[in-house]
């Protein structure tokens, strides 16, 4: 098992540096393949997979990609309101069909996934994109790897015993400081190459940091929908990690936080 896990990772890592470095087309598939995939593990996960209205999660989605990636960005306001409409028609038109809640979390789910994970994407568009991106590795992956370390050597007090109880928050603030200290080293030693941002070192450390925070809330969120419908993982389609929501339920959080943290402290 061990080995699987890490031959697996090795791969989905390798996958995911090429599209970060690359970008444009094979990022934006990368960001499509994995929002739309994630949205069925959600759905699934839910009992909602099987249900007619899902297919609109799932067709908003590569709407709302292609708006992005063609840079449209002043219809997708209008785009989530008509895609939240139709559901509310098929709501209305069909009733009593489906239930309050299901409809609701049909939309819930298309705004959690496919929209925070188009941020990964949105962050490589910038002018220094092509380094910034790797931020939000290093606030997911990076820091999740930092937590472990720190948590397995010194931590003791747990930060949420029923949800997550291998979880220290020595481990959590030890995520947080290592993320922040990787992003700002990767801010130093690439500091002469950022065009239009004034202090990278700064920047980075504290985007890194502000992402890991907001990771680790992500990967708790994902945690907890699991535990509240009694299942061990997503899916399998990761040998050794479980489903694609399993791998990528911190990014999906720390791609907007990391975006956003640029935008202000840019």
């Amino acid at each position: 098992m061990f080995f699987t896990r890490l031959i697996s990772g090795i791969g989905l890592l390798t996958v995911a540096i090429l599209a970060f470095y690359i970008g444009s087309v094979p990022l934006i598939l990368l960001s499509v393949l994995v929002s739309v995939i994630g949205l069925f593990e959600f759905y699934r996960a839910l009992s909602l997979e099987k249900k007619n209205i899902a297919y609109l999660g799932y067709i908003y989605s590569l709407i709302y990609y292609c708006l992005v990636y063609f840079k449209l960005n002043q219809y997708i306001f209008f785009s989530v309101i008509a895609f939240l409409l139709v559901i509310f028609a098929i709501y209305v038109f069909t009733f009593p069909k489906y239930k309050t809640e299901e409809i609701s979390l049909i939309f819930i789910g298309v705004m959690y996934i496919p929209v925070l994970f188009s941020y990964v994407y949105n962050t490589r568009t910038y002018d220094d994109g092509k380094y910034l991106a790797w931020l939000i590795l290093i606030s997911s992956w990076g820091s999740d790897t930092c937590a472990y370390v720190v948590g397995s050597l010194i931590g003791k007090h747990k930060i949420a015993p029923v949800l997550s109880p291998k979880k220290s928050v020595e481990g959590s603030i030890g995520g947080v400081l290592g993320a922040a200290l990787i992003g700002g080293i990767v801010g130093f030693i690439l500091s002469k190459h950022f065009v239009n941002i004034g202090s990278p070192a700064f920047t980075c450390a504290v985007s890194c940091g502000i992402g890991s925070v907001i990771s680790q809330v992500g990967d708790a969120l994902a945690s907890a929908i699991k535990r509240n419908h009694n299942i061990k993982d997503y899916g399998n389609l990761i040998p050794g990690h479980g489903g694609i929501l399993d791998r990528f339920d911190s990014m999906i959080f720390t791609a907007p936080a990391v975006f956003f943290a640029i935008y202000f402290l840019g």
